[in-house]
């Protein structure tokens, strides 16, 4: 048995563009962003999907939207699914991502998310962003991934063996189930427009390439 997950990291936003943190909060396409979509659609056009999910968030549904406009799949539209959002940074979203990775790490000498991530591992991480919000709203790598295993759960357990599915989402999302479901490093930026192929084989998940941007998929 075999049903395949194709999570796509969603097109380069405004937020993106000016080095925001950009988590639940939301952001439009910009028009790279909107070409991100439309390449991945046509990296992905010889992937007839047989069901399709995003996140609830405008720019995971638009490159959804524009992925599935080229596909041969009788799916037009992905399946909006909140659990599918990205990590919630709390108070530091919208913040700029040198200066929150600096308050963060900076009193332990690291600089950036993935130096965080590289020496602590990325659910680590995410509990040092928790800790660090005054407003107790950031989600802590746990609960990060309590609200999303299940919905990933529940989207394999609809399939049927062989279905191909499109889940266009987030890149620190992406990396979380790199992260859980193979020994590959996510210590660097999941790309905009990049592909992750996640494997469920009846038993186990398992990661089958990460952040691919070229034309073997």
């Amino acid at each position: 048995m075999t049903i395949s997950l194709y999570f796509v990291r969603h097109g380069q936003t405004y937020l993106n563009k000016y080095h925001r943190i950009q988590g639940v909060i939301d952001s439009p396409l910009t028009d790279k962003g909107i070409e991100d979509a439309m390449d991945a659609g046509k990296r992905l056009k010889k992937i007839p999907f047989d069901a399709a999910y995003s996140s609830d968030t405008s720019r995971t549904m638009k490159t959804g939207t524009l992925i599935l406009k080229v596909n041969p799949s009788q799916v037009k539209n992905p399946v909006p699914v909140a659990a599918f959002r990205e990590l919630n940074f709390g108070y530091y979203e919208g913040e700029d991502d040198v200066k929150t990775w600096h308050t963060i790490g900076g009193p332990i000498g690291i600089n950036s998310f993935h130096g965080l991530i590289a020496e602590f591992g990325i659910s680590k991480a995410e509990d040092m962003i928790a800790a660090a919000d005054p407003y107790k709203d950031a989600e802590s790598g746990e609960a990060f991934w309590k609200r999303l295993k299940p919905a990933i759960d529940e989207v394999v357990a609809k399939a049927k063996d062989g279905d191909k599915i499109l889940l266009a989402t987030h890149g620190t999302l992406i990396r979380n189930v790199v992260s859980k479901w193979s020994d590959i490093p996510v210590d660097v930026s999941t790309k905009n427009g990049s592909v992750t192929k996640v494997n469920w084989d009846g038993k186990n998940y398992s990661v089958e390439y990460f952040n691919n941007v070229s034309e073997d998929l």
